[in-house]
């Protein structure tokens, strides 16, 4: 069942966080540099009328070692239920991706100027899509009550 593929960043974060936390995405701000040696400006035609982008990216400052598959608690937290590794949505994953919803702020060429994007500066960009509501949970969503516990301030502007 193993089956191995490359990937290839097509864009790279530029600014905003240079270390990852748990917290605090609000406010921050940064941008999508789109690799001009593979994509024109045409890429991004059109992109402007969405308000939102989902990004996939590769979490390259985590410690390949520092995998779990076995359940733990999320963030350490006793009080929280343990679960197995594709329970949690955090950095430990076996191929190191990541999967971010953010504002989009302005095209400027190939620049995407967004908020709250939860990547830090030089992160790998695998891909960038445009959110639809649409494609969206259908039906009715179930979850826990300690995921939104856990990230009521993933979020917060931490200037207030």
């Amino acid at each position: 069942m193993s089956e191995e593929f490359t990937v290839v960043p097509v864009a790279h974060v530029v600014g905003g966080r240079a270390e990852p936390t748990d917290d605090y995405w609000g406010g921050t701000r940064s941008v999508i540099r789109i690799d001009p040696d593979q994509f024109t400006e045409e890429s991004v035609v059109g992109l402007e009328a969405f308000s939102h982008l989902e990004v996939v990216f590769r979490f390259h400052l985590t410690d390949p070692t520092d995998l779990h598959p076995e359940p733990r608690h999320p963030r350490g937290n006793p009080d929280w239920p343990a679960g197995g590794i594709f329970a949690h949505r955090n950095m430990r994953r076996v191929n190191w991706l990541g999967v971010s919803r953010c504002r989009l702020v302005k095209v400027d060429g190939l620049d995407l100027h967004v908020e709250a994007l939860d990547a830090v500066d030089g992160t790998p960009v695998l891909d960038i899509k445009p959110w639809f509501s649409v494609m969206g949970p259908q039906g009715d969503v179930r979850e826990p009550a300690w995921p939104s516990e856990m990230l009521a301030d993933y979020y917060t502007d931490p200037r207030g």
